[in-house]
């Protein structure tokens, strides 16, 4: 069992806003081997102009405040979506929405082979890239810019290439499993 301790480092930014860092790290009971260190980094708001003298103090209207507030908070949401949608079970529910349920158990079968679900998957010897170790990987540019990272871009293209090569996933699990590639 692990236990939890967060630590919260903060740095000043405007006079009623600050930014912080927080390192949530998993401390090992005594057989544990390894602790686990999250870092979420929230960038810092930026500063606003000095105000001319004759005008008011430096504060910033509650709505603006809130608003920043709320700016901050979405940033932070994202980037925590954003990491949770690469884990290799957020990447495989997302295909369950993206492929055929007919087609899926195939289709499963081949990525988790292919690449365990990692979205960053990279042969060392060929160089293969991706969800469905597409070579070179750049090929996945057909569905979308942003193919190095994108795990519903990656799916699409498996599956669009799956279809157009074998006729369907389950065809293609079917080669896979004489051939051990496909």
């Amino acid at each position: 069992m692990r236990r939890r301790t967060a630590l919260v480092v903060a740095s000043a930014g405007l006079a009623t806003a600050c930014a912080a860092s927080v390192v949530a790290v998993a401390l090992p009971e005594e057989k544990a081997s390894a602790a686990t260190v999250e870092v979420t980094h929230v960038p810092e708001p930026q500063q606003q102009p000095q105000q001319a003298a004759t005008e008011q103090p430096q504060e910033q209207p509650k709505q603006e405040q809130q608003e920043a507030a709320a700016s901050r908070s979405e940033q932070r949401s994202d980037l925590s979506a954003a990491t949770r949608a690469t884990s290799p079970s957020a990447v495989k529910e997302l295909a369950r929405d993206l492929v055929p349920a007919a087609q899926f158990a195939a289709f499963s079968s081949i990525i988790s082979h292919e690449s365990g679900w990692n979205v960053k998957a990279t042969n060392a010897s060929s160089g293969a890239y991706g969800l469905a170790q597409a070579l070179p990987g750049s090929k996945m540019a057909s569905v979308g810019a942003d193919w190095k990272t994108n795990p519903a871009t990656q799916i699409k293209w498996a599956l669009k290439y799956m279809n157009d090569r074998y006729g369907s996933p389950n065809a293609a699990w079917a080669f896979w499993q004489t051939h051990h590639w496909y």
